[in-house]
């Protein structure tokens, strides 16, 4: 078992919230985006993700931290929120002006990909709400102290949408810490993200801060280096040489220089294409060591977007229900897998096929 301290849950009106953007998701199917005549709808958000995982899949309590412009927009992406089963009374809401001169809702139009072309996000989300958002417009005090909450999970593309988007993650994970509530946190690199607020070295400068908060630390091997500046010895450019082995080695360095860190996860992809990749994972806690999930090779895909916060969702369900760290990172594993067979950027899975599946379970026909 991790040793997470966790609240009571009688003491929490939350099992766990989350802290980032919520953005409405326009799939064109099998087209283009450059070609689509019409899109399908979905929500989605890095961080929103998980705790709609946890609600939906994993039948937890949960919130969303986040802000959304009072308009049809918005109340399309609430809408969304409510079938998910996502409490969204934290929400803060924005005035607009109309046409979004001042503040709007981020848009993500997102291509899955198939074979050789691989998939495509092209996000519409600059001067959003919740890149505005400040601690004021959220009382942490009350959220954390008040309600109670058990988790906290936010991300590296929250802090990433402006200078303020990552003085508020700054203000909540502390005020999370302040009350005893777990923080998980992903680290989930994006370039483009930080281009016009000061590069990979503000990315670092950010995360590195964030990180002395967080309990459950989530990220690629990518995410490791540009974010918190360890790198992988023995591993090319392309990554091709990257095995457990040498991810494990560089997460004992990372524990070392964050001794606050009880648990860190990440999933192991290898792409053979668009359609078809080799997944897996790895976690480590400081109570029991290293544990590998089931490797799953050749793995056929349907909408690669969201498996990781999926895996994400799993192992924090596992953690929560206080299971081993080997138990945790199956969970992970099998929903983020599950995630991938189905389309949009949230989970359509049940408990009982992630319980399965992270058992070993296999795809036969259940008749």
């Amino acid at each position: 078992m991790v040793n997470l301290n966790l609240r009571p849950a009688s003491e929490c009106k939350y099992d766990a919230v989350s802290l980032g953007e919520v953005m409405l998701r326009l799939d064109p199917g099998e087209r283009r985006i450059r070609t689509a005549r019409q899109f399908t709808a979905w929500e989605g958000g890095g961080e929103y993700n998980v705790v709609r995982g946890l609600r939906r899949v994993f039948g937890l309590r949960t919130a969303c931290l986040t802000s959304l412009v009072d308009n049809e927009v918005g109340r399309l992406i609430e809408d969304f929120m409510f079938q998910g089963g996502v409490d969204t009374s934290l929400v803060s809401w924005k005035q607009g002006d109309g046409i979004g001169r001042t503040v709007r809702n981020g848009l993500n139009f997102t291509e899955r990909g198939f074979g050789v072309r691989g998939a495509v996000g092209c996000s519409d989300r600059g001067h959003t709400a919740i890149s505005q958002m400040t601690p004021e417009d959220i009382d942490f005090e009350y959220v954390f102290g008040e309600l109670g909450v058990r988790w906290l999970h936010t991300g590296g593309i929250y802090g990433a949408l402006s200078p303020q988007s990552a003085q508020t993650l700054i203000a909540a994970v502390k005020a999370a810490k302040k009350y005893g509530t777990v923080v998980s946190y992903d680290l989930n690199y994006r370039p483009s993200l930080w281009e016009a607020i000061g590069g990979q070295e503000r990315a670092r400068e950010v995360n590195r801060e964030v990180a002395k908060y967080v309990d459950v630390m989530i990220g690629n091997e990518e995410d490791f280096t540009a974010c918190l500046g360890f790198e992988i010895e023995g591993v090319d450019e392309n990554l091709t040489n990257l095995s457990h082995d040498s991810f494990a080695k560089m997460i004992e360095e990372v524990a070392n220089e964050y001794p606050n860190f009880q648990v860190i996860a990440t999933t192991m992809r290898g792409v053979r294409s668009a359609s078809v990749n080799d997944w897996g994972a790895i976690a480590w806690s400081r109570s029991e060591g290293y544990a590998n999930a089931i490797q799953r090779d050749a793995l056929e895909i349907l909408d690669r977007v969201g498996g990781g916060d999926s895996f994400a969702s799993g192992l924090v369900y596992g953690l929560i229900n206080g299971e081993s760290i080997e138990t945790a990172v199956n969970l992970g594993a099998a929903h983020g897998a599950l995630a991938m067979t189905t389309p949009g950027d949230t989970s359509m899975a049940t408990l009982a096929e992630v319980k399965k599946l992270a058992a070993g379970g296999n795809a036969r026909v259940k008749r």
